[in-house]
Protein backbone atom coordinates (compact mmCIF):
# COMPACT_ATOMS: atom_id res chain seq x y z
CA UNK A 1 0.00 0.00 0.00
CA UNK A 2 1.37 3.49 -0.78
CA UNK A 3 1.67 6.30 1.35
CA UNK A 4 -1.61 8.28 1.87
CA UNK A 5 -1.66 12.05 -0.07
CA UNK A 6 -4.80 13.52 1.42
CA UNK A 7 -3.94 13.90 5.24
CA UNK A 8 -7.19 16.55 5.93
CA UNK A 9 -10.81 16.92 5.16
CA UNK A 10 -13.83 17.76 6.67
CA UNK A 11 -16.38 15.01 7.77
CA UNK A 12 -19.83 17.13 7.45
CA UNK A 13 -22.51 14.00 7.50
CA UNK A 14 -22.33 12.51 11.11
CA UNK A 15 -20.43 14.30 13.95
CA UNK A 16 -19.14 16.83 12.26
CA UNK A 17 -15.28 17.23 12.48
CA UNK A 18 -12.13 18.06 10.89
CA UNK A 19 -9.45 15.27 10.18
CA UNK A 20 -6.23 14.47 10.16
CA UNK A 21 -4.00 11.63 9.06
CA UNK A 22 -0.72 12.51 10.90
CA UNK A 23 2.52 10.31 10.89
CA UNK A 24 3.93 8.19 13.58
CA UNK A 25 6.17 5.49 15.00
CA UNK A 26 5.44 1.92 13.79
CA UNK A 27 2.68 0.30 15.39
CA UNK A 28 3.34 -1.28 18.55
CA UNK A 29 1.60 -4.49 17.64
CA UNK A 30 1.42 -4.60 13.64
CA UNK A 31 0.47 -8.02 13.38
CA UNK A 32 -3.08 -8.10 12.61
CA UNK A 33 -3.69 -10.31 10.08
CA UNK A 34 -5.99 -7.88 8.01
CA UNK A 35 -3.83 -5.10 7.94
CA UNK A 36 -1.54 -3.80 5.01
CA UNK A 37 -1.64 -0.13 6.59
CA UNK A 38 1.75 -0.34 7.99
CA UNK A 39 3.93 2.07 5.65
CA UNK A 40 2.33 5.22 6.95
CA UNK A 41 5.14 5.51 9.93
CA UNK A 42 8.48 6.23 10.30
CA UNK A 43 11.29 6.69 12.67
CA UNK A 44 12.64 10.46 11.82
CA UNK A 45 11.10 12.30 14.38
CA UNK A 46 11.50 15.53 13.00
CA UNK A 47 10.92 14.78 9.83
CA UNK A 48 7.54 13.85 11.05
CA UNK A 49 6.86 16.06 13.50
CA UNK A 50 7.54 19.23 10.15
CA UNK A 51 4.88 17.10 8.39
CA UNK A 52 2.53 16.51 11.44
CA UNK A 53 2.75 20.23 11.69
CA UNK A 54 1.66 21.29 8.13
CA UNK A 55 -1.09 18.84 8.02
CA UNK A 56 -2.34 20.35 11.86
CA UNK A 57 -1.92 24.18 9.63
CA UNK A 58 -5.09 23.19 7.62
CA UNK A 59 -7.36 22.71 10.51
CA UNK A 60 -9.38 25.75 11.12
CA UNK A 61 -11.62 24.85 14.12
CA UNK A 62 -14.98 25.56 12.39
CA UNK A 63 -16.69 22.48 13.87
CA UNK A 64 -15.30 23.08 17.21
CA UNK A 65 -14.21 19.10 16.74
CA UNK A 66 -11.11 17.48 15.69
CA UNK A 67 -10.01 13.88 15.19
CA UNK A 68 -6.44 12.94 14.76
CA UNK A 69 -5.93 8.99 13.42
CA UNK A 70 -2.47 7.51 12.32
CA UNK A 71 -1.24 4.28 10.80
CA UNK A 72 -1.37 3.03 15.11
CA UNK A 73 -2.49 4.41 18.04
CA UNK A 74 -2.05 8.05 19.30
CA UNK A 75 0.30 7.30 21.74
CA UNK A 76 2.94 6.48 18.79
CA UNK A 77 2.42 10.54 17.52
CA UNK A 78 5.60 12.25 18.28
CA UNK A 79 5.83 14.04 21.89
CA UNK A 80 5.64 17.16 19.85
CA UNK A 81 2.98 16.52 17.83
CA UNK A 82 0.89 16.18 20.84
CA UNK A 83 2.05 19.37 22.07
CA UNK A 84 1.09 21.11 18.44
CA UNK A 85 -2.32 19.24 18.55
CA UNK A 86 -3.04 20.54 21.75
CA UNK A 87 -1.66 24.21 20.76
CA UNK A 88 -3.48 24.58 17.84
CA UNK A 89 -6.79 23.36 19.62
CA UNK A 90 -6.53 25.88 21.76
CA UNK A 91 -5.42 28.64 19.01
CA UNK A 92 -8.69 27.76 17.25
CA UNK A 93 -11.40 27.34 20.45
CA UNK A 94 -11.95 23.51 19.58
CA UNK A 95 -13.30 21.58 22.52
CA UNK A 96 -13.51 17.91 21.57
CA UNK A 97 -10.66 15.71 20.19
CA UNK A 98 -10.93 12.06 19.21
CA UNK A 99 -8.11 9.85 19.38
CA UNK A 100 -7.82 6.11 18.62
CA UNK A 101 -5.84 3.27 20.18
CA UNK A 102 -5.16 -0.32 20.60
CA UNK A 103 -5.97 -2.22 23.46
CA UNK A 104 -2.84 -2.56 24.66
CA UNK A 105 -2.65 1.05 25.75
CA UNK A 106 -5.65 0.65 27.82
CA UNK A 107 -4.36 1.78 31.14
CA UNK A 108 -2.66 5.13 29.72
CA UNK A 109 -5.92 6.45 28.15
CA UNK A 110 -6.83 8.35 31.66
CA UNK A 111 -3.43 10.22 31.43
CA UNK A 112 -3.77 11.14 27.49
CA UNK A 113 -7.41 12.60 28.23
CA UNK A 114 -5.71 14.69 31.38
CA UNK A 115 -2.72 15.31 28.89
CA UNK A 116 -5.17 17.22 26.07
CA UNK A 117 -6.92 18.90 28.24
CA UNK A 118 -10.62 18.87 26.60
CA UNK A 119 -13.44 16.59 26.30
CA UNK A 120 -11.70 13.07 24.46
CA UNK A 121 -13.47 10.87 22.60
CA UNK A 122 -11.12 7.40 22.43
CA UNK A 123 -11.96 5.39 19.33
CA UNK A 124 -10.41 1.50 19.51
CA UNK A 125 -10.64 -0.73 16.89
CA UNK A 126 -12.31 -3.68 18.41
CA UNK A 127 -13.27 -5.35 14.75
CA UNK A 128 -15.69 -8.03 16.34
CA UNK A 129 -16.50 -8.65 19.88
CA UNK A 130 -16.42 -12.40 19.29
CA UNK A 131 -13.13 -13.43 20.91
CA UNK A 132 -12.34 -16.59 19.07
CA UNK A 133 -12.60 -14.78 15.77
CA UNK A 134 -10.76 -11.29 16.80
CA UNK A 135 -7.89 -13.54 19.02
CA UNK A 136 -7.23 -15.98 16.28
CA UNK A 137 -8.60 -15.20 12.86
CA UNK A 138 -8.00 -11.13 12.97
CA UNK A 139 -4.71 -11.60 15.41
CA UNK A 140 -5.83 -8.52 17.13
CA UNK A 141 -3.73 -9.11 20.52
CA UNK A 142 -6.86 -7.71 22.53
CA UNK A 143 -7.78 -10.57 24.98
CA UNK A 144 -10.79 -8.51 26.48
CA UNK A 145 -13.92 -11.03 26.67
CA UNK A 146 -17.00 -8.70 27.22
CA UNK A 147 -17.99 -5.30 25.87
CA UNK A 148 -18.06 -3.83 29.17
CA UNK A 149 -14.19 -3.99 29.33
CA UNK A 150 -14.06 -2.04 26.69
CA UNK A 151 -16.33 -0.05 27.56
CA UNK A 152 -14.63 0.98 30.74
CA UNK A 153 -11.93 2.82 29.03
CA UNK A 154 -13.02 3.90 25.33
CA UNK A 155 -16.25 5.26 24.12
CA UNK A 156 -16.55 4.43 20.26
CA UNK A 157 -15.59 0.95 19.11
CA UNK A 158 -14.79 0.32 15.59
CA UNK A 159 -15.83 -2.44 14.32
CA UNK A 160 -15.27 -4.97 11.10
CA UNK A 161 -17.95 -6.70 9.12
CA UNK A 162 -18.15 -8.69 5.89
CA UNK A 163 -14.78 -10.61 6.30
CA UNK A 164 -14.58 -14.88 5.49
CA UNK A 165 -15.49 -16.76 8.44
CA UNK A 166 -17.41 -13.94 9.74
CA UNK A 167 -21.13 -14.94 10.51
CA UNK A 168 -24.57 -13.16 10.43
CA UNK A 169 -24.52 -13.99 14.33
CA UNK A 170 -21.33 -12.74 15.00
CA UNK A 171 -22.29 -9.46 13.20
CA UNK A 172 -26.07 -9.21 14.88
CA UNK A 173 -24.03 -9.73 18.41
CA UNK A 174 -21.82 -7.07 17.39
CA UNK A 175 -24.15 -4.46 16.42
CA UNK A 176 -26.30 -5.28 19.62
CA UNK A 177 -22.78 -4.88 22.13
CA UNK A 178 -22.29 -1.58 20.23
CA UNK A 179 -25.50 -0.19 21.30
CA UNK A 180 -26.30 -1.22 24.50
CA UNK A 181 -22.75 0.05 25.91
CA UNK A 182 -21.46 2.78 24.02
CA UNK A 183 -22.82 6.58 22.70
CA UNK A 184 -20.64 6.20 19.39
CA UNK A 185 -19.39 3.60 16.86
CA UNK A 186 -18.03 3.10 13.87
CA UNK A 187 -18.93 -0.02 11.48
CA UNK A 188 -16.28 -0.78 8.42
CA UNK A 189 -17.16 -2.92 5.89
CA UNK A 190 -14.26 -4.76 4.78
CA UNK A 191 -12.54 -4.38 1.55
CA UNK A 192 -10.14 -6.85 0.24
CA UNK A 193 -6.13 -5.45 0.43
CA UNK A 194 -2.83 -7.39 -0.09
CA UNK A 195 -3.26 -9.54 3.07
CA UNK A 196 -5.06 -12.73 2.90
CA UNK A 197 -8.38 -11.68 4.95
CA UNK A 198 -11.05 -11.89 2.01
CA UNK A 199 -14.00 -10.15 1.68
CA UNK A 200 -17.43 -11.75 1.74
CA UNK A 201 -20.01 -10.30 -1.03
CA UNK A 202 -22.74 -12.01 0.01
CA UNK A 203 -22.03 -11.04 3.89
CA UNK A 204 -21.47 -7.81 2.96
CA UNK A 205 -24.78 -7.43 1.30
CA UNK A 206 -26.54 -8.99 3.75
CA UNK A 207 -25.22 -6.17 6.27
CA UNK A 208 -26.32 -3.12 3.81
CA UNK A 209 -29.78 -4.60 3.37
CA UNK A 210 -30.11 -6.08 7.39
CA UNK A 211 -28.83 -2.78 9.08
CA UNK A 212 -29.68 -0.19 6.22
CA UNK A 213 -30.87 1.76 9.03
CA UNK A 214 -27.47 2.32 10.47
CA UNK A 215 -26.95 4.85 7.70
CA UNK A 216 -29.29 6.81 9.44
CA UNK A 217 -28.40 6.50 12.69
CA UNK A 218 -26.80 9.72 13.76
CA UNK A 219 -24.46 7.66 16.38
CA UNK A 220 -22.95 5.11 13.90
CA UNK A 221 -20.53 5.72 11.12
CA UNK A 222 -20.58 2.91 8.15
CA UNK A 223 -17.63 3.48 6.06
CA UNK A 224 -17.91 1.48 2.97
CA UNK A 225 -14.81 2.56 1.36
CA UNK A 226 -11.35 2.79 3.49
CA UNK A 227 -11.15 6.77 1.95
CA UNK A 228 -14.97 7.50 3.47
CA UNK A 229 -13.63 9.95 5.74
CA UNK A 230 -11.63 11.70 2.95
CA UNK A 231 -8.16 11.25 4.21
CA UNK A 232 -5.98 8.18 3.04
Amino acid sequence: MGIPQNRYSRITDKNKREICLLRSFPCAWGKCSFCDYIEDNGHDEAWMTELNRQVLGQVTGEFGVLEVINSGSCFELPKQTLQDIRGRMKEKKIGRLFFESHWMYRKRVAGMREQMGVPLTFKIGVETFDYDFRQRVLNKNADFKEPQEVAEYFDSPCLMVGIEGQTKQMIDHDIDCLKKYFRLGTVNVYNNNTTAIRRDEGLVRWFMSEYRWLLEDPAVEVLYEITDFGVG
